[in-house]
């Protein structure tokens, strides 16, 4: 005779049951200390969770999946692109097979993907594969669903960094007003989508256009995240440069003379945006003496 008893079966469904328990318990505490700013503790914690769900459940219990998305998903916060493409990558079939293709976690999963795919260094695949993904989002979730704002959002984004500012633009000028009526006008999702806006009108020709987007979008970050914040910093140095583009040049110059001593005390003065500032300001203090000379000798009477 062979099998459990009834108290065999009993205790093995009870030793599950703790098993679980335990091994949910440190999903929970990898997710908080990722949500806390540790990304490459959260990985590594991920790391070591994985297996030892697969061994308790098998390769796709729900525990077990959820610790890949996990594992994915602080892979990539921690700054390897690649590895948390590969990972959501392999992760997608195993859902799509399991819970179907137009479940949420699905869903989540795929744009996951994209969005790794992009920051990994292939935009057109990122962008191609949001504009397949957008539609579904649309019929499934909702056409202001969170995740299909994301999705417009990422699409455009990719559209833009694959080389199609013009196009990314269009798409956000339709995305912003979806977002302000979503979700509120200073949401951070919505002030993102207006700084990308921003910034592909500028890299489309209009100059001026991102110069005022900008100059309307740093009181908001001013006054919501405090007027040394980085991003907010960032909204500045903008600023500057589309001033500059627009033509100019003596605004741009003052704007960074200011800017460049707070993002060195912020920042650090060896900071790549520090850095960026600093030689914008050499090429702008260099075009205002040039300007400044040639309107002296157009005055000069001789």
């Amino acid at each position: 005779m062979s099998g459990l008893t009834g108290r065999g079966r009993k205790s093995e469904t009870g030793r599950k049951a703790r098993e679980e328990a335990e091994l949910s318990a440190l999903d929970a505490r990898a997710r908080s200390t990722g949500e806390a700013g540790d990304a490459a503790g959260a990985r590594d914690q991920y790391a070591a969770l994985v297996p030892l769900c697969g061994r308790a459940f098998g390769p796709e219990h729900p525990l077990t999946l959820t610790a890949c998305a996990g594992l994915a998903r602080w892979t990539g916060a921690a700054g390897d692109a690649s590895g948390a493409r590969d990972q959501y990558a392999a992760l997608l079939p195993v859902r799509e097979r399991i819970l179907g293709a137009e479940h949420p976690d699905t869903l989540t999963t795929r744009a996951s993907l994209a969005y790794y795919t992009g920051k990994a260094g292939d935009a057109a695949a990122a962008r191609d594969q949001f504009a397949v993904l957008l539609p579904v989002d649309e019929r499934v979730l909702g056409p202001v669903h969170r995740h299909t704002l994301a999705a417009r959002y990422n699409l455009a984004r990719w559209t833009g960094a694959a080389g199609d500012p013009a196009a990314a633009r269009d798409q956000l000028v339709a995305l912003v007003p979806l977002c302000e009526r979503a979700l509120d006008p200073e949401h951070t999702e919505t002030v993102n989508s207006r700084k990308n806006l921003a910034f592909c009108a500028g890299e489309a020709g209009d100059a001026a256009g991102a110069r005022d987007q900008y100059a309307a979008l740093l009181p908001v970050d001013e006054r919501i995240l405090g007027p040394e914040h980085p991003e907010t910093l960032r909204t500045r140095h903008n600023l500057a440069h589309w001033t500059g583009k627009a033509g100019d040049t003596a605004a741009a110059h003052d704007q960074l003379a200011q800017l460049v001593p707070v993002l060195e005390r912020i920042l650090g003065p060896e900071h790549p945006e520090t850095r960026a500032a600093r030689s914008q300001l050499a090429d702008w203090t260099k075009r205002s003496a040039r300007g400044h000379l040639f309107r002296l000798r157009s005055h000069r009477v001789d």
